[in-house]
């Protein structure tokens, strides 16, 4: 398990900076070696048309097989300077065609030479993309909770798919501490070129790598992030090993920096909502009617980040699906409103997310993830929640209420889903 920091401490955090920057900078230079060997097989392909097509013209240019030489004398009688006329006509048309050879050459050398300056000028173009927006990120990752993880057994991205575990903790602070009151799974996947929010229930028994059967969130009561992507890549086959872990303030910040979410809710809904302010409110010190919903209202409501947060903190309607359903409801609309918000608000956002997440990712590896943004865009966003319908029953363990899941069926789900396996 990662060490805990104090926020207020004036923490040092790994500075790999230089090697990183080294990464990307090879990067670039293999980028170009690429381009440059396509671009001197493009000349090669160009160099052997002409040296062809060189090569026919002279062959035109020789007699005719069997032609006598002396068929090419002049007529008896002819004088010589009656050929002067043909021979000089031959000779500019010998001249022609080396002009003609010169300037093919030519143009041939521009093209390239206009190539070469285009490729100089896009390498130019992404490395000062790169190294900005690792400047940029560099700014917003000094603002997160590092917890360096020399552990870390896998990539951010394996088999065309980038997995972040989301972690929502009811701690006041920021930091790993607390219980883990929510948990989905983020992948996005090039297999499927989908964005699956996979939420994972909390009661579910699993097996716990070093600790008896249990409810999934003990997991991270026993050991953290780590543990819990532990048991998670063990009892559901998925291959997650960086996370994001974030407390009610985060997520509020999050909902507020993207303006605010328009979400379906029912007149309980708007009951409950303002329940669950009382306590919010308390604990930022803030009036107990601060943000309270107008309770004639229902259906189509626009919800700030202290209002989002008490939907989805609602554990009285339904089951806990039905209260991660709320939380995956808040997400996919954030996730739909965050490109934009990345443009038009970069400081609310850093200012109001990242100071209360604390993770375990790199900087290059966030800047490959703020690389992904577009795809938000592009790519269908799926909510999910395991164990699936049909795949689990109720039971009681050591007097513990539990799901019991058919994990087959779900780890069946998941590879075909997400990884595009049959």
């Amino acid at each position: 398990m990662g060490q805990k920091r104090d926020p207020a401490e004036n923490r040092e955090k790994p500075k790999n900076t230089e090697n990183e920057m080294e990464q990307i900078r090879r990067g670039l230079e293999q980028f170009l070696e690429r381009e440059m060997d396509d671009m001197e097989a493009m000349e090669a392909r160009t160099r052997g048309d002409m040296e062809a097509m060189e090569g026919q013209e002279e062959d035109d240019m020789e007699p005719a097989e069997g032609q006598e030489e002396d068929d090419m004398e002049p007529a008896e009688g002819q004088e010589e300077d009656d050929m002067e006329p043909a021979e000089a006509q031959a000779e500019d048309g010998m001249g022609a065609g080396k002009v003609r050879k010169k300037e093919r050459s030519g143009r041939k050398k521009k093209g390239h030479s206009g190539l070469r300056k285009l490729l100089v000028f896009l390498v130019i173009v992404l490395a000062l993309f790169f190294g900005g927006l690792y400047l940029a990120v560099g700014v917003v990752y000094d603002k997160m909770n590092i917890v360096p993880d020399e552990s870390v057994k896998g990539p951010v991205k394996k088999d065309g798919v980038t997995s972040v575990l989301l972690i929502g903790s009811d701690s006041r602070t920021a930091g790993t501490e607390g219980r883990s009151d929510a948990m989905i799974l983020i992948t996005v996947s090039d297999c499927t070129k989908t964005v699956h929010m996979t939420s994972l229930l909390r009661d579910m028994y699993v097996d716990i790598p070093g600790h008896d059967g249990n409810r999934l969130n003990a997991a991270y009561a026993y050991g953290g992030p780590e543990l819990l992507m532990e048991t998670v890549n063990r009892n559901f086959g998925t291959e997650v090993y960086h996370y994001a872990v974030v407390n009610f303030e985060a997520f509020a910040g999050l909902v507020d920096a993207v303006g605010g979410v328009e979400l379906e809710l029912t007149a309980e809904e708007v009951q409950w909502v303002n329940a669950y302010l009382n306590e919010y409110n308390e604990l930022r010190g803030m009036p107990m009617e601060t943000d309270y919903l107008d309770t004639s209202l229902s259906g189509n409501i626009h919800l700030n980040g202290a209002q989002a947060l008490a939907y989805c903190r609602n554990r009285f309607i339904g089951t806990d699906f039905a209260r991660t359903q709320r939380q995956r409801n808040v997400l996919s609309a954030v996730m739909k409103k965050l490109p934009a918000a990345v443009l038009t608000n970069p400081g609310g956002l850093a200012d109001g997310l990242f100071p209360n997440l604390t993770t375990n990712l790199t900087q290059s590896e966030c800047v490959r993830l703020a690389l992904m943004a577009g795809k938000l865009l592009s790519y269908d966003i799926i909510q999910d929640s395991l164990p699936l319908d049909g795949t689990y029953s109720n039971a009681t363990i050591r007097e513990m209420a539990v799901l019991q899941v058919d994990f087959e069926q779900n780890r069946a789900y998941i590879r075909k889903e997400i990884y595009g396996e049959e």
